[in-house]
C-alpha cells in the first residue's frame, strides 16, 4: 500500500524571473522532493486541484454563489484558486467582485495579473482594463496581446495599432490578433501589408486574410492565397467555400466542397446554406439528403430555406424528423409560419413550446408578437408581453415599437399608450406606431397631436410619419388638414413626397367623393402611379358609384397586377349594384381563364386563447354551427324590432329578393359577433377580426347589434378598425 503512503503527485506550473511567463512548465514531485519545498512556497494537491475544478465548473453552469462557497470553505487557497473565482466572477458578469477579490489576494503573479486584464476585456470594459495594463509590475506578450485583443474587440484599431508597435516581443498570436482587427475595420490593403510582415504565417493567419479578401469580394487574391497554402486544414477549406457563397458564386463553391479531402458540419452546412439562401431548394434538399451527420444547425437552415419557398409543410416534416431540437430550431419554424400566413399554426406551436417547457429566446418572442398582431390575438399577445417582461427584453425600444403594434392590431389602444408614454427615449418607429395606431382606428385628432408632440420634441420625421397622419385624416374625412400637411410635406419637414403619400392623397380625396380631383391629382404626380394609387381610387369609386373612373383604374390595375383579383372584385361589385348581370358573368369568366382567384372572405374571434374561424353561410362547419344560428335568429328579431331592414344591394349574386336577406345573415362577421354574445364575458369587449372590407349592411346591423345587446364590439377588417357601441361606429359610417 505504499501508494496510500505517499502524496498524490501533482503539476504544478512554476514561475520565476529567468522562465518567461508565457511558457507552462510542469514539474512531477516526489513526496520527498515536495517536503524539501514546502516552507517555501504552497503546492497543489490533489484536493485543491478538485477544488479549483470545482469552481471552474460552477462558474460555466453560472452557479456563482456555489463557486464562491466551495472557495471560502477550502482550508489553503494557491494562487490557482484565486485566479479560477476571479475568472469566475467575470465569466458571470461580475467584474466589480472579482476585482474585490483581486484586491484581497495574499499574493499575485503575471497570470492574476493577465486574467484582470482579460476578465474586464471580455466584459467590454476596455477603459478598466487599460488601467490595470498600465499599472501592472511586470508585462509579458501575454498582457499585451490581451490589451490588443481588446481594443480590436471594441474596434478601437488605431488605440490597438498603436499598442501593437510600442510591443517589444510579439508571438503568433499577437499578430494574428492584429491582423483581424485590420480585417474587421475593413482595411484590407494594411492587413495585407501586415500579413506580408509577419515572421510566421501559421494557418490561422492565412485563413484570416482569405475571409478578409472574401469579405471584400476580392476573390481572385482570396483563391491565390488559398491555393499558395503549404498545408490547410478544414476551416481553410471552408472559408474559401464560403466566401464564394457569400459572393454569389455556388456553383464555384460546390466545384470546391467536392474535391475537399475532409469535410465537417460546418462545411456541410455551409454548402447548404448557400443552396437555401439562392432559393435553389430542390439542389439543398439533395445535399441535406446526402449528409452523414445532420446537426442542428443544419436542420435549422433548411426548415428557413424550406419556408421562405414556400414549402411549409416540408419545413415541418424537417422539424418534426429533428432527434434534438435548439433555440434556432424552434424560432426557425415560428419564423415559417408567422412569415407565410400559418398564424394558427403558429399559435399552436407557441402551445406546444409551452407545455414542453421550451425556453422561449428572443427571436420566438418577436414572431409570437407579431403572429398575435396579425390574428389580434390579444390573450396570447399579452401573455408574450409577460414572458418579455421577465426576460428584461421589454426594456428595448425596437420590442416596445413592436408591443405598441401589436396592441394597436388587438385594438387596446389603451395598452398601446401605456407603453409608449411609459418608455424614454422613444425612437422615431415608436412615435410612427403609435400615430399609425392613431390612424387604423380612426381617431385623427389623437394621431395630429401625437404628430405635433414628436415634433415639439425635436425629433424629426421621416415618409412613414407622413403615411400615417395623411391615413388618419383620409379615415376621418379631414381633407382640408391632409391637404396642408401634404404640400407642407417639403417645404416645411423636407420630406419628398412619394408614390404612397400620393396613394394617401387619392384615398383622402376619394373617401370625401372628390373623385375627380384625386383622378387630377393622379395625373400631376412626377412618378408613375402605382396599383395602390390606383386601387384607393377604384375603391372611391365603389363607394360614389362612378362607373367610367372605375372601369379607367381597373384596366390600370389589370395592367399592373394581372394576377391580383381585388380590381375584377371590385369592378364587378359595381356591376352587381347596378344590376350589370352579364358584365359580372364576363369579369368572372376573364378571371377563370387567367387564373386568378379571390381570397374568401373570413372573420376570426378568439375565446380562450383559441381562435375560432368563419366564413360565410351556413354550410360552414363548427361544432358549435346550431347555437350559433339560434343567437342570428334571436338577434335578427331584436333588430327587426329596432327597425332594420337587410340592404340586398350589398349581395353580389345575381339571384332572389329573399335568398340575398339571407346571404346578408350569414356573413362571416355576423357568425363571429353571434359567436362572441355566445363565449365573452359581459363586460368584456368582444374582438372580431375579418380579412377583407366589412360589407356595408353587416356594418348598419353590428352598430344595431352593439346597441340592443349593450355589448362593445371591436372590428377590424382589412382597412380599419370600427368600435361599436350604443348604436354608433367610431368610423362615423365614413370608411
Amino acid at each position: 500500500m505504499k501508494l496510500k503512503r505517499e502524496l498524490s503527485v501533482c503539476q504544478c506550473f512554476i514561475s520565476t524571473s529567468s522562465i518567461k511567463d508565457n511558457t507552462s512548465h510542469y514539474v512531477k514531485f516526489s513526496s520527498s522532493m515536495l517536503s524539501l519545498l514546502l516552507p517555501r512556497r504552497r503546492y497543489c494537491t490533489s484536493v485543491a486541484i478538485a477544488h479549483n475544478s470545482q469552481i471552474s465548473r460552477y462558474a460555466r453552469l453560472g452557479q456563482i454563489e456555489s463557486a464562491r462557497r466551495v472557495f471560502d470553505e477550502m482550508p489553503d487557497k494557491g494562487i490557482v484558486s484565486w485566479n479560477s473565482m476571479i475568472a469566475g466572477y467575470f465569466q458571470n458578469n461580475r467584474p466589480r467582485e472579482a476585482r474585490y477579490l483581486f484586491d484581497k489576494m495574499p499574493e499575485r503573479n503575471t497570470v492574476s495579473w493577465n486574467g484582470l486584464i482579460s476578465g474586464y476585456v471580455k466584459n467590454g470594459m476596455v477603459s478598466e482594463a487599460r488601467k490595470v495594463f498600465d499599472a501592472m509590475p511586470e508585462r509579458n506578450v501575454v498582457s499585451w496581446t490581451a490589451m490588443v485583443r481588446g481594443y480590436v474587440q471594441e474596434g478601437l484599431i488605431s488605440e490597438a495599432e498603436t499598442l501593437f508597435w510600442q510591443m517589444s516581443e510579439k508571438n503568433v498570436v499577437s499578430w494574428t490578433v492584429m491582423l483581424g482587427g485590420l480585417i474587421q475595420a475593413r482595411r484590407i490593403d494594411d492587413a495585407w501589408r501586415l500579413f506580408d510582415s509577419m515572421p510566421v504565417k501559421d494557418v490561422v493567419a492565412r485563413t484570416n486574410m482569405i475571409s478578409g479578401y472574401c469579405q471584400e469580394g476580392r476573390l481572385a487574391e482570396a483563391r491565390e492565397l488559398f491555393d499558395s497554402m503549404p498545408r490547410r486544414n478544414v476551416i481553410s477549406w471552408t472559408t474559401m467555400i464560403s466566401g464564394y457563397i457569400h459572393n454569389g458564386q455556388v456553383d464555384v463553391a460546390r466545384k470546391l466542397f467536392e474535391v475537399m479531402p475532409e469535410k465537417n458540419e460546418v462545411s456541410w452546412t455551409a454548402m447548404l446554406m448557400g443552396y437555401t439562401q439562392s432559393g435553389r431548394i430542390e439542389e439543398a434538399s439533395e445535399l441535406f439528403d446526402a449528409m452523414p451527420v445532420k446537426a442542428v444547425v443544419a436542420c435549422n437552415a433548411m426548415i428557413l430555406g424550406l419556408g421562405q419557398n414556400g414549402e411549409v409543410a416540408r419545413a415541418r416534416q424537417v422539424f418534426d424528423q429533428m432527434r434534438e431540437k435548439d433555440d434556432g430550431t424552434w424560432s426557425a419554424m415560428m419564423k415559417v409560419y408567422g412569415g407565410k400566413g400559418f398564424e394558427l399554426e403558429a399559435l399552436n406551436l407557441f402551445a406546444v413550446m409551452q407545455r414542453e417547457g421550451v425556453r422561449l429566446n428572443f427571436p420566438c418572442l418577436i414572431s409570437i408578437l407579431s403572429v398575435c398582431a396579425t390574428l389580434a390575438s390579444l390573450d396570447h399577445g399579452r401573455q408574450v408581453h409577460a414572458e418579455l417582461v421577465k426576460s428584461q427584453f421589454d426594456s428595448d425600444v425596437f420590442v416596445a415599437s413592436i408591443l405598441i403594434t401589436m396592441y394597436v392590431k388587438c385594438g387596446d389602444l389603451v395598452k398601446a399608450r401605456q407603453i409608449f408614454d411609459q418608455f424614454s427615449p422613444k425612437d422615431i418607429v415608436m412615435w410612427n406606431s403609435i400615430i399609425t395606431g392613431y390612424a387604423q382606428h380612426g381617431l385623427a385628432n389623437e394621431a395630429l397631436q401625437v404628430f405635433h408632440e414628436m415634433r415639439s420634441s425635436g425629433m424629426a420625421t421621416d415618409d412613414v410619419t407622413f403615411v400615417g397622419v395623411l391615413s388618419a385624416c383620409s379615415y376621418a374625412g379631414k381633407v382640408k388638414e391632409g391637404l396642408e400637411i401634404f404640400e407642407s410635406m417639403k417645404s416645411k419637414y423636407l420630406v419628398e413626397p412619394k408614390t404612397e403619400h400620393y396613394a394617401c392623397m387619392v384615398d383622402l380625396l376619394g373617401r370625401a367623393g372628390l373623385v375627380n380631383d384625386a383622378m387630377d391629382l393622379i395625373h400631376k404626380m412626377p412618378v408613375e402611379a402605382d396599383a395602390i394609387t390606383w386601387g384607393a381610387l377604384l375603391g372611391a369609386c365603389r363607394t360614389h358609384m362612378n362607373m367610367d373612373l372605375a372601369e379607367v383604374a381597373a384596366k390600370k390595375l389589370l395592367q399592373l397586377e394581372p394576377k391580383n383579383a381585388g380590381p375584377y372584385i371590385l369592378l364587378s361589385n359595381i356591376y352587381a349594384s347596378k344590376g350589370r348581370w352579364g358584365d359580372v358573368a364576363e369579369l368572372r369568366r376573364n378571371m377563370r381563364v387567367r387564373k386568378v382567384s379571390k381570397s374568401p372572405g373570413c372573420s376570426w374571434i378568439e375565446v380562450e386563447k383559441r381562435v375560432h374561424m368563419f366564413t360565410g353561410g351556413v354550410s360552414m362547419k363548427h361544432p358549435e354551427l346550431l347555437s350559433i344560428i339560434k343567437m342570428l335568429d334571436k338577434l335578427d328579431a331584436m333588430l327587426r324590432e329596432a327597425g332594420y331592414y337587410p340592404d340586398s344591394s350589398f349581395v353580389l349574386h345575381d339571384v332572389d329578393e329573399e335568398e340575398k336577406v339571407l346571404s346578408l345573415g350569414y356573413h362571416s362577421e355576423r357568425l363571429a359577433v353571434a359567436f362572441g354574445l355566445l363565449k365573452v364575458p359581459e363586460g368584456m369587449p368582444i374582438r372580431v377580426m375579418k380579412n377583407l372590407r366589412v360589407c356595408g349592411d353587416c356594418h348598419s346591423a353590428i352598430k344595431l347589434i352593439a346597441k340592443v345587446t349593450g355589448r362593445d364590439i371591436i372590428l377590424r377588417d382589412a382597412n380599419r378598425f370600427h368600435h361599436f357601441k350604443d348604436g354608433v361606429c367610431s368610423c362615423k359610417d365614413y370608411w
